[in-house]
């Protein structure tokens, strides 16, 4: 068995631009339904949805070599990271954990958290 993720969506013409040219996912098929991403082995499924209330956690994450430099690159195709008050971040947007992990938050076109990890 192989995992399938899904991330829902109620503006898939703006999530496959986001999806495909940002964050640089391979665009596999696209119907009225949804849109299909090779990400890294993984399928990833971006559902049409009608009614869309973003959750406050984090849906979707990567865990990446270098959080700095992807953060970086991201921010100079417009995508900015979430700050938040109750925790410590460095300017990029970057908490390190207690255990010494690094993550950063940021939003798709609908709202939803993803997220980046570097262990």
């Amino acid at each position: 068995m192989s995992i399938k993720a899904f991330v829902p969506t109620t503006k898939p013409d703006e999530a496959k631009l986001f999806y495909r040219d940002i964050l640089g996912l391979k665009l596999l098929s696209e119907d009225d339904y949804a849109l299909e991403f090779e990400a890294n082995g993984i399928l990833l499924r971006v559902t049409a949805v009608q009614e869309l209330k973003p959750q406050a956690f984090t849906i979707l994450g990567w865990n990446v070599p270098d959080i700095s430099s992807l953060i970086k690159s991201l921010n100079e195709k417009g995508v900015a990271f979430k700050k938040y008050d109750f925790m410590e971040q460095d300017s990029l947007g970057v908490w390190t954990s207690p255990g010494g992990s690094k993550v950063a938050w940021f939003n798709d076109p609908d709202g939803n958290v993803l997220g980046l990890s570097q262990v």
